[in-house]
């Protein structure tokens, strides 16, 4: 929103101690897009609902970009190597239209999972944040108990919560991971979850541990999760519908926290 009260005093506190300040936000004419030295409009369209979707997906875009940019100024990556990420960047437009062909399938799923009493994520490295993402929104629309765990920390105690035909969605993005994550898989599954992985299309070996997977284009590892938050959202949003609630005005949520 561009006028959440913890943010903006955060941006002040940061130029009072001589900061340059850059605002991402998708409100143009915010406090936080007026006050900060520099502003950056991720443009996404009005966002009607208390729940943020795309424009949570432009802000990642934006990160990204900013990122990429300074490692050429830097000298981190080289041009050839900007050039590339910069063209995955670009390709995750028609990518990302790809991903709403999982509607049907997240509808699906959504009826059939919508009287879950908790759902958990798992996830590895950028997938981890990935995970805590998807729970939010499922928490947000859903008002179902859910929580995401780093992958890696399941066996120091969180995977006790596991019990017969739990739900974990398991996100399984990362090329280099895949193997340790479907290990992951096969720990939750013995305890009798039921496993829903997101995956690159075709990947053989999630596909063999997992009850079901949704695929996401091949891409570039960094920037997957651009394309697997997408069907985590549309899964809270139709596990919201099938609960019967209004998706655009969550119970105790507003648009924007004016009190600290």
């Amino acid at each position: 929103s561009g006028q959440t009260a913890d943010t903006i005093e955060a941006m002040r506190e940061a130029k009072r101690r001589g900061a340059k300040t850059l605002a991402i936000t998708n409100v143009v004419g915010s406090t936080v897009s007026i006050e900060a030295d520099a502003v950056l409009h991720t443009r996404a369209g009005v966002e009607i609902a208390v729940a943020s979707t795309k424009a949570y997906i432009t802000q990642l875009m934006a990160l990204y970009m900013i990122a990429l940019e300074l490692g050429r100024i830097n000298g981190v990556l080289s041009e050839d190597k900007y050039s590339y990420y910069l063209g995955e960047l670009e390709g995750m437009s028609e990518k990302s239209k790809l991903m709403l062909n999982t509607k049907e399938q997240m509808q699906k799923l959504a009826s059939e999972r919508f009287m879950e009493k908790s759902v958990f994520y798992i996830g590895r490295g950028v997938d981890n944040a990935l995970a805590m993402e998807a729970s939010l929104k499922l928490q947000e629309f859903s008002y179902i108990h859910s929580e995401a765990y780093a992958s890696g920390e399941l066996k120091h105690g969180t995977i006790a919560l596991i019990e017969d035909d739990t739900l974990v969605v398991a996100l399984a993005t990362q090329k280099s991971l895949i193997e340790k994550t479907a290990s992951n898989i096969q720990e939750v599954k013995a305890r009798g979850a039921y496993v829903v992985a997101v995956c690159p299309e075709g990947d053989a070996l999630v596909e063999k541990v997992a009850d079901s997977t949704v695929e996401i284009p091949r891409c570039e590892d960094l920037f997957a999760p651009i394309l697997a938050v997408i069907p985590m959202q549309l899964f809270a949003y139709y596990v919201s519908l099938a609960k019967g609630y209004d998706v655009g005005k969550p119970r105790n949520l507003a648009k924007t926290v004016t009190v600290e």
